[in-house]
C-alpha cells in the first residue's frame, strides 16, 4: 500500500487508481520561472535608485535629461526577452533530454515521463536508471543501488523486498522493481533542493565578481550622491539645474549596463548551444566551460560510438556449451546491457534457468548466474577472471592489444558477492567497438588550444591503449593500469596523473579521486562520460558533460548534456563558454572605467562646491557611443581566448586607472573652457569625455579585426554626426564654445589617453 492505494506488485496499478493518485510534479532545473525572470530583471537596487532619479528629473528638470529612463527600460526588456528566449530552448531541451522511467500498469510494461510517475507507481530498476521517487524495493534480482549523491559513501547498497529506496540515488547493478511511497515535493531529494544538483553547483567567478563590484560601488553610491546632492543645491541657486547635475554624477556612477550584458551573454551562449542539441542544465556552467584546462575522458561512448557488435567466440576446450552458455547468461538479465545486447543478437536466450546471479557491475568487472545442472558460470574481464598461468590470458592480451573489448567465458563452482571466484576458462569473447569518425579531428582541436586530455576507462589498459595509439594521443602508446596505482597517496596519484595520459582499469571510485587529484594541482577538470561508472567523477569534475543517451543518472549530476551523442560538438561547448567570459570582460573594463571616472568626479566636484560638467542628457549621449552600443557587439563577438583566474583584480587593473585619466581629462576642460557659458563649459567636458573614452573602447576592443575597427570608427562616427546635426545638437545641449576651448579639450584627452595606455600597459592588461 503507498498513500492508501493497494498495490498489486505483479500487475502495477490500474488506469483508474493512475488518474486519481497524486503526480510526480517537480520544480525544472534547467530555468527559472517567467515571474522570476521578470522580477531578477526589473526589482534590483540599481534600477530602484535610477527610478527614483528618473522620477526627480522628470519634475525639476527637462525631458531630455530623462533619456536615461526610458534606456533602463528598454535594457530590462532586453534582458527578459533574452532570458525568455534561453527559457524556451532550455525548456525544449530539458523535455527532449528526459530519461523515461519504466513502470508497471495493468500487467503492462511502459515507459512514461518523470512527471507522469504517480503515487504507488510499479517503478522497474535497470543499471544507470536514476531514482526520481521515494519507495519499497518489491522486486530484487541482484539489484545494488549507489546513494553516494545522499550518503557520501561510495559503495553500492544491495536492496532487498521491504528496502527503502531514496530518489537521487540510483542504480548500478542488477534489476528490481520498488513502489513509489513519495512523489514530487515529498521525495527526500526534492526536499534537499534535488540532492544530485545541490552537491555541485558551478563555482562562478565572474557572477561572484560582479556581484562584489555591485556591492561597492552600492555603498559608494549612497555617500557620494549625498555629498553631490548637498553641493549642487548649495552651488546653484537654480534648484532644478542642482537636480539635474546631481543626478548626472549619480547615474555616471552606476554600471546597470554591466549586469544586462552578462545576462544577455549567457543566454545567448545557452541559445546557441541549444542550436547544437547542447542542454546547459546550469547557466554558470558556460563559464566553467571557458576555464577548463584539462578534460577528462571515458573511452566506452565517448571516443567509441555507443553500443557493441560480437565479434569472435575463441572456444580454449573442447565439448563445452560456449553458445549455450553465452546466450543463457545475457539472457539472465533482465534489463541487459550493451554486452548482453550484442551476444543476443546474435545468439537468443538458451532455455536455461538461473537459481541465482550476480549481475554485472563496474566494480567486480564480471557477472555470473547458477544454471543448475548446466553449472555456474561467469563472463567478464579476463584479468579479472584469469591469472597469467590461465590458458587463453596471453591469448587475451594480444587480442586486446589490437583495440578489440576481449571477454573471458569460465566455469566456476561458486559466485561470490565480492571480489573474483575461481574459474577455469572456457572460451574468449570478442566485441568491437568503433571509433567515433569525429574523434581525431575534435582531440587535435583540444591539443591546438592547450586542453590536456586524458583517457580513463575501466576497459583493460592494452585495449585503451590500442584506441588512443590509433586516435594519435599524446602518450596513448604507455597506457597505465590503474590497479597498480597508490590508494591513499593523493600527491604521488597526481605525479602520476601529470605524466601519463591513458589510463585502464579504473574504477569509479578511482575515476573521482583522478578528478579530486587534478583540481587539487589547480587544474579546471571537465569530465565526460555516458555510463553509471562515470556519475561519481561527473559530479565531483568542475564541469561534467554527459552524453544525451548516457544513464538518467549521468544526465542528472551533469552541467552540460549533449543531446545528440556527438564528441564533435564539444569544440563548440568550450569555444561558447570562451567567447561569452572573454567578451564579459571586455565590457566589464567598458562599464567600470565609466564607474571609477563617475567616482572620482562627483568626489572632486561634491568637495570643491562646483557645478557638475555634464547633465543627464550628456552623459546618455557619450555613454550609448562608447559603452552601450558597443558593448552589445563585443558581448557578442567571437574569440578564443582561454579564460584565465583573477577576473576581479585583472578588471579593476584596467578600469581604476582608466577612469581616474578620464576624470582629469574631464575637470582640466571644463576648468579651461569657464569662460563661456555653462552650456559652452559643459560641451568641453563632453568632448573630452568621449575622446578619452573612446579610446579606452579601442584598448577594450583589442585585437582590433576589421569588425572591431568598424565598430569603433562608427561610434566616432555617430558622435561627430551629433556635433554636425543642428537638431541632435540642441537635443542634446551641445554648444562648442570655439576652437581655443575645442582644441584644449582635444589636446588634454590625448594626453589622458597616452596616460591611460602606458598604465594599462604597465598593468599587464592591455590586449596586443
Amino acid at each position: 500500500m503507498a498513500g492508501g492505494i493497494v498495490v498489486d506488485a505483479g500487475r502495477g496499478l490500474s488506469a483508474a487508481q493512475v488518474a486519481v493518485a497524486k503526480a510526480n510534479h517537480v520544480p525544472k532545473r534547467s530555468s527559472r520561472s517567467l515571474a522570476a525572470i521578470v522580477r531578477a530583471n526589473f526589482c534590483t537596487l540599481f534600477n530602484l535608485v535610477i527610478g527614483v532619479l528618473w522620477l526627480l528629473i522628470l519634475v525639476f528638470g527637462e525631458w531630455q535629461d530623462s533619456v536615461f529612463g526610458l534606456i533602463m527600460l528598454a535594457n530590462v526588456l532586453v534582458g527578459v526577452v533574452q532570458e525568455l528566449r534561453a527559457k524556451r530552448t532550455l525548456d525544449r531541451l530539458a523535455v527532449v533530454g528526459q530519461s523515461p522511467v519504466t513502470v508497471r500498469r495493468d500487467g503492462l510494461e511502459q515507459e512514461i515521463a518523470p512527471e507522469q510517475v504517480v503515487l504507488g507507481d510499479l517503478v522497474l530498476l535497470a543499471p544507470g536508471d536514476h531514482l526520481l521517487v521515494d519507495g519499497e524495493v518489491v522486486e530484487s534480482a541482484g539489484l545494488e543501488v549507489d546513494e553516494s549523491l545522499l550518503t557520501g559513501e561510495a559503495d553500492p547498497v544491495p536492496k532487498r523486498p521491504g528496502d527503502r529506496v531514496l530518489s537521487g540515488s540510483f542504480a548500478v547493478a542488477g534489476a528490481g522493481a520498488f513502489t513509489a511511497t513519495a512523489v514530487g515535493t515529498d521525495a527526500y531529494a526534492v526536499r534537499l533542493a534535488e540532492e544530485a544538483a545541490r552537491f555541485h553547483l558551478s563555482h562562478s567567478e565572474l557572477r561572484d565578481g560582479i556581484k562584489r563590484f555591485i556591492r561597492y560601488v552600492t555603498w559608494l553610491v549612497i555617500p557620494i550622491g549625498a555629498l553631490l546632492m548637498y553641493s549642487q543645491l548649495r552651488h546653484s541657486v537654480d534648484f532644478g539645474t542642482a537636480i539635474t547635475g546631481a543626478v548626472a554624477g549619480i547615474v555616471t556612477m552606476i554600471p546597470e549596463g554591466l549586469v544586462l550584458m552578462t545576462s544577455i551573454a549567457f543566454a545567448i551562449g545557452v541559445v546557441r548551444l541549444g542550436r547544437r542539441r547542447c542542454l546547459v542544465q546550469e547557466l554558470p556552467a558556460i563559464e566553467g566551460l571557458a576555464r577548463v584546462d584539462v578534460l577528462c575522458l571515458d573511452k566506452t561512448g565517448t571516443l567509441t560510438a555507443g553500443g557493441m557488435e560480437l565479434g569472435e567466440v575463441l572456444p580454449l576446450r573442447d565439448g563445452e556449451p560456449v553458445t549455450d552458455a553465452l546466450a543463457a547468461l545475457a539472457g539472465a538479465d533482465p534489463r541487459p546491457n550493451a554486452t548482453a545486447r550484442a551476444i543476443l543478437e546474435r545468439h537468443p536466450a538458451a532455455p536455461w534457468r538461473a537459481l541465482a546471479t550476480v549481475p554485472f557491475s563496474s566494480a567486480r568487472k564480471w557477472s555470473g548466474a547458477d544454471f543448475g545442472p548446466h553449472g555456474t558460470w561467469v563472463l567478464g574481464a579476463p584479468d579479472i577472471l584469469l591469472t597469467p598461468h590461465d590458458q587463453g590470458y596471453a591469448q587475451a592480451a594480444e587480442l586486446s592489444a589490437t583495440g578489440a573489448r576481449v571477454l573471458a567465458l569460465c566455469r566456476t563452482t561458486t559466485l561470490p558477492e565480492s571480489g573474483a571466484p575461481e574459474a577455469e576458462p572456457v572460451a574468449l569473447v570478442t566485441l568491437k567497438q568503433r571509433i567515433r569518425p569525429d574523434a581525431r579531428e575534435t582531440l587535435r582541436y583540444f591539443e591546438k588550444q592547450g586542453v590536456t586530455v586524458k583517457v580513463i576507462s575501466g576497459d583493460s589498459a592494452v585495449a585503451v591503449s590500442a584506441i588512443a595509439t590509433e586516435l594519435g594521443i599524446p602518450g596513448g602508446d604507455r597506457a597505465v593500469d590503474a590497479r597498480t596505482l597508490p590508494e591513499d597517496d593523493e600527491e604521488k596519484l597526481a605525479e602520476v596523473l601529470a605524466a601519463n595520459t591513458v589510463f585502464g582499469r579504473v574504477t569509479p571510485q578511482q575515476k573521482r579521486q583522478f578528478v579530486g587529484a587534478l583540481r587539487a594541482r589547480g587544474h579546471t577538470v571537465a569530465m565526460t562520460g555516458d555510463g553509471v561508472n562515470d556519475v561519481l567523477a561527473l559530479k565531483d569534475a568542475d564541469l561534467g558533460i554527459a552524453m544525451g543517451a548516457g544513464s538518467p543518472a549521468t544526465k542528472a549530476v551533469a552541467q552540460v548534456v549533449l543531446l545528440d551523442n556527438r564528441f564533435a560538438t564539444l569544440p563548440h561547448v568550450v569555444g561558447e563558454g570562451r567567447r561569452v567570459l572573454a567578451n564579459i570582460e571586455r565590457v566589464s573594463g567598458l562599464f567600470l572605467t565609466k564607474t571609477f571616472f563617475a567616482i572620482v568626479l562627483a568626489l572632486t566636484t561634491g568637495v570643491a562646491g562646483m557645478m557638475f560638467p555634464f547633465t543627464p542628457r550628456h552623459s546618455t549621449l557619450v555613454n550609448a557611443v562608447t559603452i552601450g552600443i558597443p558593448a552589445l557587439f563585443l558581448a557578442l563577438a567571437p574569440t578564443l581566448e582561454r579564460a584565465k583566474p583573477g577576473f576581479v583584480p585583472r578588471v579593476l587593473r584596467f578600469a581604476v586607472p582608466a577612469g581616474v585619466f578620464c576624470a582629469i581629462a574631464v575637470l582640466v576642460a571644463y576648468s579651461a573652457a569657464a569662460t563661456g557659458t555653462l552650456e559652452q563649459d559643459r560641451t568641453s567636458a563632453v568632448l573630452a569625455l568621449f575622446l578619452t573614452t573612446w579610446w579606452v573602447l579601442v584598448l577594450v576592443a583589442r585585437p582590433l579585426t576589421r569588425g572591431r575597427i568598424v565598430l569603433v570608427a562608427a561610434m566616432a562616427g555617430l558622435f561627430a554626426l551629433a556635433l554636425a546635426i543642428p537638431a541632435v545638437r540642441e537635443l542634446f545641449t551641445l554648444q562648442p564654445g570655439g576652437a581655443r576651448a575645442d582644441l584644449i579639450a582635444v589636446g588634454v584627452s590625448v594626453a589622458a589617453a597616452a596616460a591611460i595606455s602606458v598604465a594599462v600597459k604597465a598593468t599587464g592588461t592591455l590586449r596586443a
